[in-house]
């Protein structure tokens, strides 16, 4: 693809050194599929992040994953994984995980989570289809499964949210998930502490889902150039909404960022010209 008219963008190629370039997983790195264990990163996407993380200031994965599950799946037979990518920042469980360097630092699991173990099988029952995944730090129902999966993610809205409540913990709206995790964190604010931590002069944010809202908030709140692109889906409308460019799922995000990559190489070759 090529790159479109922006100032975001025009700041990021004038000075790739300032720049930090945030990605989303699910939807954006991997495709959403049925079994989000099975969510492998797109096989183009270990390649371009190696070719871009040494032209930028940082490139960080802002997930609702564990980071060590985001690392597992980008692991893809043929291709380099994401752990070969050089300097790469993993902010996982909506940054409350962080895995840099190999090291992963993390606080203890929020007490409520038990709670949540215990009761929410309860109320998927009667819903097939519907299933929970254990995120360690967090718990989600998937409803992509079911029949009906907008109709089953509707009928666990009230009941997920009260659940949540008297576990203290906060809900997150997916693509046919809810997610049960400690409140008090979100993408955006992981993603302005990571703009502060690297004193970045430009910022762009890739995501596709309701999660990622808050990170284009961070965007736009920064006070730096930046650049909000949606990884676009049928399924969720809120992000092209809010977004300075859409492109086609992942496919697209490689594109994207491959062209990015050519880019910078070329006004590295010219001297910055």
């Amino acid at each position: 693809m090529t790159l479109p008219e922006h100032a975001g963008l025009d700041a990021i190629i004038a000075d790739p050194a300032g720049a930090v370039i945030g990605l989303d997983y699910d939807g954006t790195l991997a495709p959403i599929v049925p079994d989000p264990a099975a969510a492998r990163v797109h096989p183009g996407v270990p390649g371009v992040l190696a070719a871009l993380a040494p032209l930028v200031r940082a490139v960080v994965i802002v997930t609702g994953r564990p980071p060590r599950t985001a690392l597992a799946l980008g692991e893809v037979a043929g291709v380099p994984s994401l752990a070969d990518v050089p300097g790469l920042v993993i902010l996982g469980h909506y940054g409350l995980e962080r895995w840099e360097d190999g090291r992963l630092t993390a606080p203890p699991p929020p007490p409520g989570l038990g709670l949540v173990r215990a009761r929410l099988p309860e109320l998927v029952k009667g819903l097939d289809g519907a299933w929970i995944e254990d995120k360690d730090r967090a718990v989600a129902v998937h409803t992509r499964r079911c029949a009906d999966p907008a109709g089953a993610l509707e009928a666990l809205r009230g009941p997920v949210a009260a659940l949540a409540e008297e576990a203290g913990l906060a809900v997150e709206p997916g693509r046919m998930v809810l997610e049960l995790r400690p409140a008090g964190m979100d993408k955006g604010k992981a993603l302005s502490a990571f703009l502060a931590e690297r004193d970045a002069r430009s910022v762009m944010f890739v995501g596709d889902d309701l999660g990622d809202l808050a990170a284009f908030d961070a965007v736009e709140s920064a006070g730096i150039p930046g650049v909000r692109v949606c990884s676009g889906s049928a399924e969720v409308t809120a992000l092209a909404e809010r977004a300075d460019l859409v492109v086609d799922g992942p496919d697209g995000v490689v594109a994207l960022l491959g062209d990015l990559v050519a880019r910078l190489g070329k006004s590295s070759a010219s001297g910055g010209a």
